[in-house]
């Protein structure tokens, strides 16, 4: 008596989700709209499901949408769904559209519409959350009637530019593919490089209207799982409303956020990319820009190039020394002119001195303006020639310097020899192989020569001691970043200021010191 009474009541018991189903139901079949307030579950009704999509992407002009029959019915029982110039619509109608018009009976089984979809990438998908964000990422859905489950087709197809030469690390010898706009691409080619297993690379979605996918490489087993974990921490810490660049993530992911000097390392070359995982490195790969990032880094990564080890160590290290060489120049060079000139004439020698007095008899300003009209010129053409088309951006910034300069001296606004120094600066500051340090050392530059027409050497020295200390202070993830000249280890100066030669280190090396500190400032 008792089981029969509990079967009873099992019997008469309606779903709660059913019924509010059946309302939906009958609430389309009056005319009026669907409750978006209603249970995130697909429905069996196809008409509430199409109904609720089109409600959501009402104002969509992209969007195609396409309403026939499977079997022989008089009935519409298939509803397809996708955004245009997102998905590949020839495959689409190649392997399901002419598929499902060929079956002759159906039963309503979900089985025998997927055994007729000759694909490979099918993925069923039950709530209408993740219809969106299948739409989004370009995969057609079909929804069947009768069945609470959509089908996602993994036909997909984003328009996007082919692997060409990085423009922004241009290098004689090595490599000439680099990342592009499109993430799937990039983990290929990387991928291409790391054939193995224990290349690993997570995903994640974030921004809360952009949805922009982001890529977490590392090797399994050479990246420390301290640094991964801190890495993954940060990187939820970010609530963002869109990401369109990976200088947004940058910007969060600093130590020191308001430091001049960036912490981490972003790259569009495959092999550097690859590279720095090989030594435990950490990369951030992020849907829609070519930049990847590269963390934690150190002061050297900025001076060194992909090509420094495509070529000798001899030739490595000079030019390596080069590079530090005319860093300071592009740094110290102005200030070191208006300091001698303003209060050190003493150290230049007699001739010398002569010459430049009378160099600048006709100039009526001190040396500081001349300098800041100099460099802020150069500054303007140096801008104007990246913004320009590239036709005509190259003649522009080169032609433009040489007219100026001349006019400049002939009215004596300037002299010679300080269009000879600020000259120099420039050209010094092409020598940075990265844009960001090569930036921050431009920036750097303009203080640096107020306090050196103020107080000469004396002020040129404290802005460098104060440049000097704040660099020590820096910290990348915990890896100090003057490593590994402060704090001091021997083992680092195989690939610092010199390349010792490939078989004297034990890793490739791209930067050096340790990957992660243990002890990290938190």
């Amino acid at each position: 008596m008792g089981l029969f009474k509990k079967k009873k009541k099992k019997k008469e018991q309606k779903p709660k989700q059913q019924q509010q189903q059946q309302q939906q139901h009958e609430n389309v079949l009056n005319g009026e709209e669907v409750n978006s307030t209603a249970t995130d579950q697909i429905s069996q009704s196809l008409m509430i499901n199409k109904q609720r999509i089109l409600d959501v992407y009402s104002d969509c002009s992209d969007l195609i949408t396409r309403s026939f029959s499977i079997g022989k019915q008089s009935k519409d029982n298939a509803f397809l769904i996708y955004i245009e110039g997102t998905s590949n619509s020839e495959e689409l109608d190649k392997v399901v559209f002419r598929p499902l018009m060929s079956i002759s009976e159906w039963d309503h089984r979900l089985d025998k519409v997927i055994n007729s979809i000759s694909l490979g990438q099918l993925k069923q998908v039950t709530t209408y959350e993740e219809i969106y964000n299948q739409l989004a990422n370009g995969n057609p859905l079909l929804i069947l009637d009768q069945i609470p489950v959509a089908l996602s087709l993994g036909l997909s197809k984003w328009v996007t530019r082919g692997i060409e030469d990085p423009t922004s690390e241009v290098v004689v010898r090595g490599a000439k593919e680099g990342f592009v706009e499109s993430l799937r691409v990039n983990t290929s080619l990387i991928r291409k490089r790391l054939r193995t297993p224990q290349l690993k690379i997570k995903s994640k979605v974030m921004g809360e209207y952009s949805k922009t996918q982001i890529a977490i490489a590392y090797l399994d087993g050479v990246c420390d799982p301290d640094l991964l974990k801190e890495v993954e921490n940060r990187l939820n810490k970010i609530k963002l409303e869109g990401i369109m660049e990976s200088g947004v993530l940058e910007e969060y992911l600093q130590d020191n956020r308001y430091s001049p000097f960036t912490q981490i390392l972003s790259t569009e070359r495959t092999d550097t990319f690859c590279g720095n995982l090989l030594e435990g490195r950490v990369g951030i790969l992020v849907d829609g820009t070519p930049f990847c990032l590269i963390l934690p880094t150190t002061f050297n990564a900025f001076i060194q190039t992909a090509e420094d080890y495509s070529q000798g160590f001899y030739i490595t290290t000079l030019l390596r020394v080069l590079r530090f060489l005319f860093l300071g120049v592009a740094l110290l060079g102005p200030s070191f002119y208006i300091a001698v000139m303003t209060f050190h004439q003493e150290m230049v020698p007699t001739t010398l001195l002569l010459s430049i007095a009378q160099s600048r008899e006709q100039v009526p300003f001190p040396a500081l303006f001349e300098a800041l009209l100099m460099e802020v010129t150069f500054e303007a053409l140096r801008e104007a020639g990246v913004r320009l088309p590239k036709q005509v951006g190259s003649a522009v910034s080169i032609v433009g310097a040489l007219v100026i300069g001349q006019a400049a001296i002939q009215a004596g606004l300037v002299s010679p020899p300080m269009v000879i120094v600020v000259a120099t600066t420039g050209i010094a500051s092409f020598m940075i192989p990265h844009y960001n340090a090569a930036i921050t050392i431009r920036m750097l530059r303009f203080p640096i020569m107020f306090i050196s027409s103020f107080l000469g050497f004396l002020g040129l020295i404290m802005a460098l001691i104060v440049i000097v200390i704040h660099l020590c202070s820096l910290r990348s993830f915990g890896v100090p970043y003057l490593e590994p000249f402060a704090p001091f280890k021997k083992s680092g100066f195989k690939d610092s200021v010199i390349r010792a030669p490939a078989w004297k280190q034990k890793i490739r090396p791209h930067f050096t010191g340790n990957v992660w500190n243990k002890q990290r400032k938190e």
